[in-house]
């Protein structure tokens, strides 16, 4: 405690406190030897000497927390203070003293008694103020008694008020009363305390950062960010950069967070919670390369960062190269063996490679990792049900590639069974995977089901109206998808929905007006991006081959890795026969993200035998018929390559299953004049084989 008088010398005091100090046990062991009689009038001797003596018992308490210290140095001081009895700096320091020892009670007796007789003691209202502060936060951490804490909140909040308006110009003040008033939800007030603050030093980072903190108490982001940003890029520190760059994260203004987190980085270059931020910025922005030269460094810096391993695994598994992927992802497992996250990403890179048996495993292992921790009639969190939602969907996604749809049905019927958003999405599984079967009957009979257990729900009365329309009722589709317009914002939804229903109807004029009312309402970056490839496929469906083209480069320079842009632009450029190299380039990139995808290996596939590299083409062509056998397109592909490589048998048992294909397929998926194109190679390819073997055709 520091002294509330002048200390004697260095050299007197060592000699006063000489005894003590060469005896230390001794002295807590027996009484403190009487001090000189005291003279009439206070005696300062006396009261320095014991003053001192408790300084050190306070000490000593401090260091070892023993209790017996505490009571001597409260003794002592008492002494003291007998000692002169008038001092207003020792009666002061008396309740300091209970408050730094830990006794609180006669802390706060001692400095009410002090205000009574001064009402503005301020050394004695800072006091309590500390105290009901210290004892608000304990209480905040330690219990849920809300009632005390604010009986608490209120005390501290009398005592700091007087305190300002004993003090005005004190800025450490006005900052802890405005962040009590926060507490207490009293704006008003705190924006008061924290403007008067800032009118004493305007350019205060304490004083930015709570006035920044008491406009997102109240919602206010952009107003928050306006008063750190306020502040001059030169004056900020790398605790402001920090703050900007969580406000833009909230806002979802990366490019702004990764600016800030950037000039942190520069101020403090050792500061991984900016790279941190930096990486996932980068990683969610779109920007992979950055990501990973981040994502790279942090692991450098902190080999324990399972996060950083589990990113890098992801850009792997999105660069195509899954050895790296593999290993990423171990050390992520090995830091953190029970991590849903970790795990689940495990699975995604098992189903990349194709080992559909390892990944089920994996995720069923999760399914019931959730389902079977719960106590017995507990519900499901909220975080819980998602996380379910989302395993089980990829498990049912799994279960499909391995050519089990009954399985897969199951499963989304145990995601129905959750309830909330998560029964949407396993009725969309549903109606995709009866699609997959061409059971168009049980895809809109399942969707009729949806809409019948979700009547309010947009997105189900949408997909009923496309699978109404693909089962030959199409008027009754655009219809019931009309019949959601509400002059609204979320009318965007509607109009893409009837968009994609005219384009499979190919009524293209219907369909392009869908597109220019839902551009209308299309405000955000990856809104604009949907739209365009929407547009894109609707000019490529009309052979408008140079407007599709722009369209999808425009989505691709906002979002290069797109692989549905990426695979729908190399494959029209390949079956054009136009750039080549480019559409090669493309389909590359789209398989190397999803290597297992039918129609991505099948462009791949079709963009080699363009460019008359026949092993390659049937490499791709042979794996993208083993995902779609049923899919007219990709076996017609496979007949032309047979064809060209001279084994015709092939190629007639090729084009007799894509018109098997055509005839079981639904019109929306393919041009009116494909099957009449097939059914003329067909009978070519027949004729030639009859020319071949003349004596098998006269039989």
């Amino acid at each position: 405690m520091t002294s509330p008088f002048a200390l004697p010398t260095r050299t007197v005091l060592l000699l006063l406190l000489s005894a003590a100090i060469a005896a230390p046990h001794a002295v807590a062991a027996t009484k403190t030897p009487a001090a000189p009689v005291a003279p009439a009038g206070p005696d300062h001797s006396a009261s320095y000497y014991h003053f001192a003596l408790s300084h050190y018992y306070e000490e000593q308490y401090s260091a070892t927390g023993r209790a017996d210290y505490a009571t001597q140095a409260i003794e002592e001081f008492k002494l003291a203070l007998d000692s002169d009895p008038n001092s207003p700096a020792l009666r002061n320091g008396m309740a300091e003293l209970y408050y730094h020892v830990n006794r609180v009670t006669e802390a706060v007796q001692a400095a009410n008694d002090l205000i009574q007789q001064d009402p503005n003691n301020l050394a004695a209202h800072v006091l309590l103020g500390r105290i009901y502060v210290r004892s608000l936060s304990n209480l905040q951490e330690n219990s849920s008694n809300g009632g005390r804490a604010q009986q608490l909140l209120q005390l501290a909040i009398a005592e700091y008020e007087k305190i300002v308006s004993l003090k005005p110009d004190n800025l450490e003040y006005r900052l802890l009363l405005g962040q009590l008033y926060t507490s207490d939800h009293d704006s008003a007030k705190a924006e008061e305390q924290f403007k008067a603050a800032q009118k004493l030093e305007g350019g205060s980072e304490d004083v930015a950062m709570n006035l920044a903190y008491l406009y997102k108490q109240e919602g206010d982001m952009h107003h928050a960010v306006d008063v750190l940003k306020s502040m001059p890029e030169a004056d900020r520190t790398s605790r402001v950069e920090m703050e900007l760059a969580s406000d833009y994260d909230e806002m979802r203004d990366m490019k702004s967070a990764i600016d800030a987190y950037k000039r942190a980085l520069a101020m403090e270059p050792d500061n991984l919670n900016a790279e941190r931020g930096l990486a996932r910025d980068y990683f969610y922005n779109n920007q992979p390369d950055a990501a990973y030269t981040t994502y790279k460094d942090i692991t450098t810096a902190d080999p324990t960062d399972a996060e950083a391993w589990l990113r890098l695994a992801e850009i792997d598994q999105q660069r195509g190269q899954m050895d790296k992927a593999q290993a990423d992802i171990n050390k992520a497992h090995n830091l953190v063996s029970d991590s849903l996250e970790i795990s689940y990403a495990e699975a995604g890179i098992d189903e990349s490679l194709g080992h559909y048996d390892e990944a089920a495993e994996i995720l069923t292992r999760l399914v019931a990792q959730l389902t079977s921790s719960r106590p017995a009639g507990a519900k499901l969190s909220d975080g819980d049900r998602s996380n379910l939602t989302l395993f089980m969907d990829k498990l049912a996604s799994v279960q499909r590639e391995q050519k089990k749809p009954e399985d897969a049905i199951a499963t989304y019927r145990r995601m129905i069974a959750l309830g909330g958003d998560s029964m949407l999405r396993g009725y969309q599984g549903i109606v995709d995977t009866d699609r997959e079967q061409h059971d168009w009957s049980k895809a809109t009979a399942a969707a009729q089901e949806a809409a019948k257990a979700l009547p309010n729900n947009r997105g189900v009365t949408l997909m009923l109206a496309g699978e109404l329309a693909d089962d030959g009722k199409a008027d009754d589709g655009v219809k019931l998808a009309q019949s959601l317009l509400k002059g609204t914002n979320s009318d965007r939804e509607v109009y893409l929905a009837l968009a994609q229903i005219d384009t499979r109807l190919r009524r293209w004029q219907d369909a392009s007006d869908a597109l220019d009312k839902a551009e209308k309402l299309s405000t955000h970056p990856e809104e604009q991006t949907y739209l365009w490839f929407l547009r894109g496929a609707l000019q490529e469906r009309q052979k408008h081959y140079d407007a599709a083209e722009t369209e999808f480069r425009k989505v691709l320079k906002n979002d290069p890795q797109s692989t549905m842009a990426l695979n729908y632009l190399g494959y029209m450029l390949a079956d054009r026969g136009t750039k080549l190299d480019e559409a090669l380039t493309m389909l590359k990139q789209a398989v190397a993200q999803e290597p297992q995808n039918g129609a991505y290996l099948d462009s791949l596939g079709w963009a080699y035998f363009r460019m008359g590299q026949y092993t390659l083409a049937e490499e791709n062509l042979r794996k993208a018929v083993d995902k779609s056998d049923d899919d007219p397109t990709v076996v017609d592909h496979l007949g032309e390559l047979y064809e060209k490589t001279g084994r015709l048998k092939e190629a007639e048992a090729a084009w007799e299953r894509a018109m098997s294909g055509f005839a079981k397929g639904n019109p929306g998926d393919y041009d009116p004049g494909d099957p009449a194109r097939v059914q003329k190679k067909l009978e070519s390819v027949k004729l030639k084989i009859a020319k071949q073997e003349p004596h098998t055709a006269s039989k």
